[in-house]
């Protein structure tokens, strides 16, 4: 009971931040700062303004004792009575809005060590033409909710069917491995469409939308161990994906909600997708 209370509370802090960035996207500089993020990229003075409005909001929140962001170095302490960590990337995908495309927030609730057996709750939000958010616990399927007009109104839960039509592969083609290359070339032979804008958010979205599909960053030649941050984006997604009746698996197989991080800023690759895209992706790697 306490638990779900914590999670109700979360999800309504949640809700006032996606209308908070949802109005800095439309207002705020989109220019750079003169520095940059953990991870080395260059920071928009958005995403900056994002990861402020997060913690602002969170810090009201008694029972969030620290958050993890990706554009912040180290582990930061909110409240020392608190009970969990929210790792979270504020705007993910935001070089894309100097082209007006969908860009995202991602975030993971944890209790307890860092790991993907931890997390029990996530969600995501996408600034898009509507502003909406989703959000899961371990216990239930993934629900979406849109903003219409000043409030969130619950629209549906989302869940995947056996197999979908969609394949966003992600990197750069020319360093992807050759079982990699096949495996997308042969899915687009069986008729599957390319959906990728670039944003995880947008075209994991778009997955769960139509019911299903491939999402893939793998491990290329210029980035070994995957490209995208485990406890910020992929372990929030495996648990989404999860519960949506998907399954989020890495290049070994191995469930993405099994990886413990070592390092806060720790990356993945990671294939998200239906039951029979992910079956497709263990026979070419091997598995």
């Amino acid at each position: 009971m306490e638990r779900r209370y914590s999670m109700n509370r979360f999800l309504e802090a949640m809700k006032r931040v996606a209308i908070e960035i949802e109005i800095a996207i439309k207002s705020e500089d989109l220019g750079y700062l003169d520095s940059s993020n953990s991870s080395g990229e260059e920071q928009l003075k958005l995403d900056v303004k994002s990861d402020k409005i997060i913690e602002d909001e969170l810090s009201k929140l008694s029972d969030i004792k620290a958050v993890v962001s990706e554009e912040k170095d180290s582990i930061l302490e909110l409240n020392g009575q608190g009970r969990y960590i929210v790792c979270y990337d504020p705007l993910d995908g935001s070089s894309l809005i100097d082209a007006n495309l969908s860009v995202g927030t991602i975030f993971g609730i944890y209790d307890g060590e860092l790991r993907g057996e931890s997390i029990i709750a996530s969600g995501y939000i996408v600034y898009g033409p509507r502003l909406e958010l989703v959000f899961t616990t371990r216990e239930g399927r993934p629900q979406l909710y849109r903003l219409i007009g000043d409030e969130f109104k619950y629209i549906k839960s989302l869940t995947l069917n056996e197999r979908g039509k969609l394949n966003s592969s992600g990197a750069t083609q020319r360093y992807w491995k050759p079982h990699h290359k096949r495996l997308i070339e042969e899915l687009f032979q069986e008729g599957y469409r390319l959906r990728y804008s670039g944003g995880m958010v947008p075209d994991l979205h778009h997955i769960l939308i139509k019911g299903g599909g491939l999402f893939s960053y793998p491990a290329t030649s210029d980035n070994i161990n995957g490209k995208l941050r485990q406890l910020f984006e992929v372990i929030p997604f495996a648990l989404i994906f999860e519960r949506a009746n998907g399954e989020a698996i890495d290049e070994n197989c191995y469930r993405l909600l099994e990886l413990t991080p070592e390092d806060i800023h720790d990356r993945s690759s990671c294939f998200f997708g239906s039951k029979y895209e992910i079956d497709r992706v263990r026979v070419a790697y091997g598995r």
